[in-house]
């Protein structure tokens, strides 16, 4: 196998180019670093593009500009230094993605975790910025509320910067003492930011509620429906999102169907219905790449997502019911075959533009 789109770290070098081939060893050290999946190069896929929702330059300068807002922000000397830079540069960051979410207006969330996660923070932090601003836009907020948004999820987790390490990263089972601690980053997150000039009051309130659900059962205050704000119901969704797509030290990546029937088990109850059903229609249930098998046996990847009914796209058949590679592959969409579901999947198989 070889790779299709290439693989770079937290500052944007690239750790393996396109071309580059899969041996064992490789495998094995993508693994250790977080990475459950790649895209690989195959003939007959080699005319799918997969677009990203921002380029990978915006990526990667956000994620410069998070490192550095977010360690001014625990550093008191930085902090009296480059307060009124903070909130600048984090709204340098919010323009950015909003910029690049608004040249297609049809755009999807796809797979956005393939990259080397040494600091799972920043990623985390942007990406739950993306998704949460992809949301709030598509529900029609103004440009302002989109800022404040934009902020307010891009800093919902700060304050983990308190939480120590070991226990952030314990690959065991938190006690409960543990997750007590780990819960008071949602507190940190509100003392740190409340009276930060540059920072929208507001976007304190989202590190402080993100974590509440509308039942009462979340976390600090176990406060419902009525009295969480809606930008932290929002980052609620995407966060939840994020996490379960990510690969952790405890536990291996979901794939977007799974992470998506998952928070289902919390609609209505956890999470809001109108949001969630916001967010199931720009979420790519099954990701254009994804090695599917259908109830009929045939195996092959997806091409085409129709924006309508996302969990029924196309698919470019590559075995039979025998699982014997056809000689000429052929595009079958689901739309047009009711009987026909997508039973499991196996992976990512494409070769991507980019």
């Amino acid at each position: 196998m070889r790779l299709a789109k290439k693989i770079h770290n937290d500052e944007g070098v690239v750790l393996l180019s396109v071309d580059a081939e899969l041996t064992n060893g490789i495998i094995r050290k993508l693994h250790n670093h977080g990475l459950d999946y790649v895209y690989i190069q195959d003939a007959d896929t080699d005319d799918i593009v997969v677009e990203d929702i921002i380029t990978s330059e915006t990526r990667r300068k956000a994620l410069q500009e998070i490192q550095v807002g977010f360690r001014s922000l625990i550093d008191p000397q930085a902090q009296k230094k480059n307060y009124p830079l903070i909130g600048r540069s984090f709204s340098g960051v919010v323009d950015s993605i909003l910029n690049d979410i608004s040249t297609d207006p049809e755009v999807m969330i796809m797979l956005m975790n393939i990259h080397v996660k040494d600091q799972y923070l920043y990623h985390h932090s942007l990406n739950v910025c993306i998704y949460t601003l992809l949301l709030g836009k598509v529900h029609g907020y103004s440009t302002e509320e989109l800022h404040v948004l934009g902020i307010g999820s891009l800093l919902h987790d700060i304050g983990k910067i308190r939480i120590p390490s070991s226990i952030l990263s314990k690959p065991e089972r938190l006690t409960d003492l543990e997750y007590e601690e780990i819960k008071l980053h949602t507190e940190y997150g509100f003392k740190m930011l409340k009276d930060e000039p540059g920072i929208p009051l507001l976007a304190a309130h989202c590190a402080y509620q993100h974590h509440e659900r509308l039942n009462g059962s979340g976390y600090p205050r176990g406060i419902t429906e009525p009295d969480i704000h809606d930008y932290a119901k929002w980052i609620a969704i995407a966060d939840s999102y994020d996490a379960l797509t990510t690969s952790r030290v405890y536990r291996s990546a979901l794939l977007p169907h799974q992470a998506l029937e998952v928070l289902y088990a919390g609609y209505g109850t956890m999470y809001d219905k109108y949001m969630m059903e916001i967010f199931k229609s720009r979420v790519a249930i099954y990701p254009i790449g994804l090695t599917v098998v259908l109830s009929n046996g045939l195996k092959g990847v997806v091409v085409h997502i129709h924006k309508s009914i996302t969990q029924r796209p196309i698919i470019r058949i590559l075995y039979n019911e025998a699982g014997e590679r056809l000689a000429s592959p052929y595009d079958l969409d689901l739309l047009a075959h009711h009987s026909i579901v997508i039973a499991g999947v196996e992976g990512l198989n494409t070769h991507m533009h980019t």
